[in-house]
């Protein structure tokens, strides 16, 4: 019989197109179960990110300015002859402590010696033609009084009686100055100091003016510093200048307090920098004169943000950070940063006061993210 089946043209294409009628049925059966099964599942709500976020608030800037230089005295004379002459002998020494008034070096004297006893002869020998001038403008007055003598005789005596006495005063001022000539001839302290220099040895000629022993005043001291043009650019506008920590180089434990008390109006010509000098007070004994030091300013500035280093974010080239909003969606906002630091950065503008900033896992974050705090940040 089913070979029959076989060999029946017609039969057996009834039966294909039965069986693939069949077929279609049920593909089509199954089809639209699986769709009625898929309008009727919900789709999954997207995944909630964890993050770390830090509220934060504006601080006042620290910025700390720090620079090398050396102590210098504040007060130091370069001291010299007031008169020429060959030096004899200098008393003071590098190193050695002077007391005001103190002798310290010598010229020859013999010159001056002779002139301030010329002028004590020039001296003695107006007095005495003053004397003789008195006396006869006297004789001459008695007697023109008398009659026995003309008007002109008595003029020309009282004329050689004032020339005496014009000559008298100018031999007089020659003696002074002979006399304190040869006072310039010895090299006193004008203050209690310390020799930092010399200037020239016993049996060479000095000048008027020459240096031959400098004295400095060891209890008034100055840090001397060489400043950039930048710093001051960048220096924020305080009238008050800022208290300096100045410490030594070879011991940063010694350190003294000082206050700016003088900047260069004019930067150097060779290194284009300009020089302030700070005050030390009470400046212990070890920062002798030519030590070097460091010098330490807090410089304070306009509320910043702190963030740490995490939390930035490059957004085409430029700083941003991630801020959560009141509906825990994050938002990218550009920030200006003032400076970077050594695992923080400090940001100037663009954020207020509260806002959440993400701290961690801000490269796998998208505009407009749900996210959710971790707990224990963000307070």
């Amino acid at each position: 019989m089913i070979a029959a089946l076989f060999h029946n043209r017609p039969l057996r294409r009834r039966l294909v197109a039965g069986s693939i009628a069949l077929l279609a049925c049920g593909a089509a059966v199954v089809w639209h179960g699986a769709r009625s099964e898929a309008s009727n599942a919900k789709p999954s709500p997207p995944e909630t990110k964890f993050v770390k976020a830090i509220a934060v608030a504006p601080m006042l800037s620290a910025d700390t300015r720090t620079a090398v230089g050396e102590i210098r005295p504040r007060l130091e004379s370069d001291l010299g002859f007031r008169v020429s002459g060959k030096l004899l002998e200098r008393i003071a020494e590098i190193g050695a402590t002077v007391k005001k008034g103190e002798v310290l070096a010598r010229i020859d004297d013999q010159d001056y010696r002779n002139r301030l006893a010329s002028a004590e002869a020039d001296v003695a020998a107006a007095q005495a033609v003053l004397v003789e001038a008195s006396a006869a403008e006297a004789r001459i007055g008695a007697l023109l009084a008398k009659g026995f003598t003309t008007r002109a005789n008595y003029d020309a005596t009282l004329k050689n009686l004032r020339s005496a006495q014009a000559k008298l005063k100018s031999a007089s001022i020659a003696f002074e100055m002979a006399r304190d000539q040869l006072g310039y001839t010895e090299l006193h302290a004008e203050f209690d100091g310390i020799v930092t220099a010399t200037g020239a040895e016993a049996g060479q000629s000095v000048n008027v003016g020459q240096m031959v022993v400098r004295v400095a005043d060891p209890e008034s001291r100055d840090a001397v510093f060489s400043i950039a043009e930048a710093v001051f650019a960048n220096a924020p506008d305080t009238k008050r200048p800022p208290q300096v920590t100045v410490s030594l180089l070879s011991n940063p434990a010694i350190t003294a307090v000082g206050t700016i008390r003088e900047i260069a109006p004019m930067a150097d010509a060779a290194t284009r920098t300009f020089q302030v000098k700070v005050s030390i007070e009470n400046a212990p004994d070890e920062m002798r004169f030519g030590a070097s030091v460091a010098g330490r300013a807090e410089m304070g500035g306009a509320p910043v943000m702190v963030l740490p280093g995490s939390a930035l974010f490059d957004k085409d080239g430029q700083p941003a950070v991630w801020v959560v909003s009141p509906s825990s969606a994050v938002e990218l906002k550009p920030v200006t940063v003032a400076r970077y630091e050594t695992d923080r950065v400090v940001v100037s503008d663009g954020l207020a006061n509260g806002d959440l900033v993400v701290t961690a896992g801000v490269n796998r974050l998208r505009e407009h993210e749900k996210v959710r705090i971790v707990e224990g940040e963000g307070k």
